[in-house]
């Protein structure tokens, strides 16, 4: 038993997050086994995730203790596996949200919307539309991805270590946050209920990289071009925003960090989160939800990655040291 503890113990504070994630998501294969294809796949791969996590903590901790030549490449290795997990976990999700979950609730986020504003923002917004917005909006929908990347690779420069150790793991515990959100209220987004998916192209034009940019958003929600009611494959992920939350958390981070990135972070992540509504891939309530999860997200993480700094001796973070 000690001897588990103490392997438990190296792993880092986002190694924690998940290989708890994965084994919420293993419970829910076991429960929901009748309904989800392909479960025991699922099954065997987060079963390697979670032996992966243990297993790249354990080595670099050996490494460093005997100065091993290849502790910075598995170091390297340690910090980067969780960003293909991020997609992997993703595409997971459309095998298992529709299957448990079985209704969308875009019907509750239209009428929250229309209580809201008195109309469909989409709609709103499309009065102002033009080509080089809608490119210069879907070029920056686009970058979601990249912008953790650029805050994780400004704090490596820096050698800022704790806190990008902070950073990482806040980003992880919030993807996996609006993940399990998908769950309580599934939708699949104004382009599908308020507006016509197959004439997008058509009635919100860009100019050169706008529809193959669609496309590559469309291919990773399982609805590439040709697919047969798209409506019903679409991967269910509006509510909240993931977009929405995620870059928020990179913005405050960078500003709370002190990043030489925050600036660029800032300007371009707001954007984002406008083009979101847009470019008619989310309802301003799923904004609104990815607010709150943010909110939730940094204050309860704060007190996940201290407790667990201090179950594994090592220093907690403060936002005032940087």
């Amino acid at each position: 038993m000690n001897k588990a503890k103490i392997f438990v113990k190296k792993l880092k504070a986002f190694d924690l997050v998940a290989v708890v994630f994965y084994l919420i998501l293993s419970i829910l294969h076991i429960i929901y086994y009748d309904r989800i294809d392909y479960s025991i796949y699922w099954l065997l791969i987060n079963i390697f995730i979670i032996l992966f996590a243990f297993g790249i903590s354990y080595l670099e901790v050996i490494t460093s203790e005997s100065s091993h030549s290849s502790n910075k490449i598995i170091s390297l290795v340690h910090y980067w596996y969780i960003a293909p997990l991020i997609l992997l976990t993703f595409k997971q999700l459309w095998y298992m949200v529709k299957p448990i979950r079985q209704i969308d609730y875009d019907y509750l986020f239209i009428e929250i919307d229309r209580w809201m504003f008195g109309t469909d923002p989409t709609y709103f917004l499309y009065q102002f539309a033009n080509p080089v917005l809608t490119e210069i909006l879907q070029i920056t929908y686009n970058s979601f991805y990249l912008l953790p990347i650029i805050l994780g690779l400004s704090l490596l420069k820096e050698k800022k270590l704790l806190a990008l150790d902070f950073a990482v793991f806040s980003v992880i515990y919030g993807f996996f946050l609006s993940y399990l959100g998908y769950f309580t209220l599934p939708g699949i987004g104004p382009r599908f209920t308020l507006h016509d998916f197959s004439t997008l192209n058509e009635q919100l034009p860009g100019l050169f990289l706008t529809n193959f940019l669609r496309e590559v958003v469309n291919t990773g929600e399982s609805i590439p071009t040709g697919t047969p009611n798209p409506a019903e494959v679409v991967q269910r992920d509006v509510f909240p925003s993931g977009h929405t939350m995620i870059t928020l958390i990179v913005i405050y981070l960078s500003i709370k960090l002190k990043s030489k990135t925050r600036y660029f972070l800032t300007v371009v992540g707001t954007l984002l989160i406008f083009s979101t509504v847009y470019l008619w891939y989310h309802y301003v309530i799923d904004l609104i939800g990815g607010a709150v999860f943010m909110v939730f997200s940094m204050w309860s993480g704060k007190y996940i990655f201290n407790w667990w700094r201090r179950k594994i001796g090592k220093e907690e973070f403060e936002y005032g040291r940087y």
